[in-house]
């Protein structure tokens, strides 16, 4: 079987769970109680926090922080300094915040520099443009665009453009 690759200048935490043949890549931080399914990639520079969980098959690329309260479920593409949020009134003087959760379900791709703000779930094999500000829920087998991000059109499992099916 394929065995687990850890960077040498990795910070993984003991109390964390890592799946078989996942690759965790340098100066990649991976805290306590936190999930990392089978076969991921998780790229330099990257955070994955307290309690997150991440399935299988997913590629978190490099510098991407995913904070308690995101969960990523099997076959999700996260895109190069991709930024998750999960506190909806940050306040630096509030000690008693809530964490917001997120939900990124089954075969998401996430483009580089998007910005997912907490409390929204984006559906089966929705796919973020590049550059995008999600604030509302993305409906399966959708692409968004923009900032704020809006439905653009409807795509395959494969992420290919519906024809006939846009609303533009």
């Amino acid at each position: 079987m394929n065995k687990t690759f850890i960077h040498e200048t990795a910070n993984v935490s003991s109390e964390s769970k890592i799946g078989e043949g996942t690759k965790i890549w340098i100066n990649s931080q991976i805290r306590e109680d936190s999930q990392i399914g089978s076969n991921c990639i998780i790229s330099k520079d990257t955070y994955i926090d307290t309690h997150v969980k991440i399935g299988n098959n997913c590629k978190i690329q490099n510098s991407v922080s995913v904070y308690h309260g995101v969960t990523i479920e099997d076959d999700v593409f996260v895109g190069p300094n991709v930024c998750f949020t999960n506190d909806k009134v940050p306040r630096a003087f509030n000690a008693e915040w809530k964490i917001t959760p997120t939900l990124i379900k089954k075969g998401v791709s996430i483009g580089a520099n998007s910005t997912i703000v907490c409390g929204i779930t984006i559906g089966e094999y929705a796919m973020v443009a590049a550059g995008s500000v999600v604030t509302k829920d993305v409906e399966s087998y959708s692409l968004v665009m923009g900032n704020p991000a809006k439905h653009y059109n409807y795509i395959d499992k494969m992420g290919n453009k519906v024809e006939g099916k846009s609303d533009d």
